[in-house]
């Protein structure tokens, strides 16, 4: 891997080598400001457009960094049959991925200071673009480790975790294959639509030949907060979403609940410090929701629509008393969405989750196609989703109004340290 010098690192999207000669003092001053500045994260309420979060580290960023308002989310087939070419994709978009969540071009040349008779090593929509408080985190899928007749496709068969395995048909899914499954997947978060994008593109363009993009979703307004510096989002039902989500201060919720253990799995020791992503794309039927008298919107969520306090009263981060009676049985309704999914009511078990509204135009009957694109990291999705999601399915009220057309689930291995490559504990 090419390792940038402090005189390059100024470059950022948009500078051009020749930019910077003569640039004397104004160009120090610049690459000062990048050590100084280009790596933090931005304090409360201050714009996070020019933050840049470390790429490496013991977990992979984009979990419990501070969730971003915009997504654009990848799964991928890979295409090719040779071990040798996947390592060396993942290396590559190792390297592209260090460079573009520090501001800098994907590529060592650059969108603009290459050879004009060959395509250049990054496609340039982000240039003159600050980071953008870019993350791009990286998942394997069961597809990667056998083929659809059980055969080992890259000799990781023995290493495929047991968790490992596609979801489980839900009551109420209505999926489309093109829209689940996946032998790796790429989440890219940032404050800019055009920063993710262009980070999935160039990880795409580098891809050729060897992964195809089986599917993709872009997102919007995130649903969740992964941090207690965050105020709770709203999803597209107007409802606060994620008031009790796994937060990144909680270090004891995120080794019970979110962090593979190193025991958790003999075959998958390469995924201690990783996690388990569930991707569900849901569609809500906006019209018909939209239809119902305020008090059963609330009674179905089984909080208030203005504050996101429960019905049993107090504020949006008041524990909400499922015992407290009403006028004709619990004040919170026994198929209240904020009763089905209460840690009460599941073994204890909870999720961080990282969702995005998204409105894909609208659908052959004129309604919006639009809804929640549902992310969810787990220690284990066979106890902390799976039975959530079954119980919300046979009982949510929710349920009416929604439809997940898509699924698919993922391996996210550690963080990658510095000398290494995504997933390398894998491929070990």
């Amino acid at each position: 891997m090419r390792e940038d010098t402090a005189p390059e690192a100024p470059r950022g999207r948009g500078l051009s080598r020749r930019g910077l000669i003569g640039g004397g003092v104004a160009a120090a001053g610049v690459a000062g400001a990048f050590v100084a500045g280009r790596a933090s994260e931005a304090s409360p309420g201050e714009s996070r457009e020019g933050a840049a979060y470390p790429f490496r580290g013991d977990h992979q960023a984009g979990i419990v960094t501070p969730a971003q308002d915009r997504l654009h989310f990848a799964a991928f087939d890979v295409t090719t049959k040779s071990r040798a070419q996947l390592i060396a994709l993942l290396k590559a978009w190792t390297e592209a991925a260090d460079r573009m969540t520090r501001g800098l071009d994907a590529g060592a040349i650059g969108a603009v200071d290459g050879d004009s008779r060959l395509p250049p090593d990054d496609t340039g929509e982000a240039i003159g673009l600050p980071p953008g408080g870019l993350t791009i985190t990286f998942g394997v899928g069961p597809g990667l480790f056998r083929d659809a007749d059980g055969k080992d496709r890259f000799g990781l068969a023995d290493r495929q975790p047991e968790a490992l395995q596609t979801l489980p048909h839900f009551p109420g899914d209505n999926l489309d294959p093109a829209r689940s499954y996946g032998d790796l997947c790429v989440q890219a978060c940032a404050e800019d639509p055009q920063v993710a994008v262009h980070a999935i593109r160039n990880l795409a363009r580098i891809g050729f030949g060897t992964v195809a993009v089986r599917w993709s979703q872009l997102g919007f307004g995130r649903t969740s907060s992964t941090s207690t510096a965050q105020t709770t989002p709203r999803n597209l039902f107007g409802f606060k979403d994620g008031t009790a989500n796994v937060k990144a201060q909680e270090a004891a919720a995120l080794d019970e609940h979110v962090w593979v253990g190193a025991s958790d799995d003999p075959a998958a020791g390469w995924l201690a410090g990783g996690s388990y992503l569930v991707a569900r794309r849901i569609n809500m039927t906006i019209e018909v929701w939209d239809r119902q008298p305020l008090g059963d919107q609330e009674a179905f969520i089984g909080r208030t629509k203005g504050s996101g306090a429960p019905l049993s009263g107090g504020d949006e981060f008041t524990e909400p008393d499922l015992a407290m009676p009403g006028s004709d049985g619990p004040i919170i309704p026994k198929d209240a969405h904020v009763r089905v999914v209460h840690p009460d009511e599941n073994g204890g078990v909870r999720m961080l989750r990282r969702g995005y509204n998204f409105v894909d135009g609208t659908d052959q009957l004129g309604g919006l196609n639009a809804g929640l694109f549902f992310l969810a990291y787990v220690r284990d999705p066979r106890t902390h989703f799976i039975p959530v999601q079954t119980r919300m399915a046979k009982v949510d009220a929710l349920m009416e109004y929604l439809k997940v057309t898509g699924s698919a689930l993922f391996a996210v291995p550690p963080g990658v340290k510095p000398g290494e490559y995504v997933a390398q504990s894998l491929f070990a």
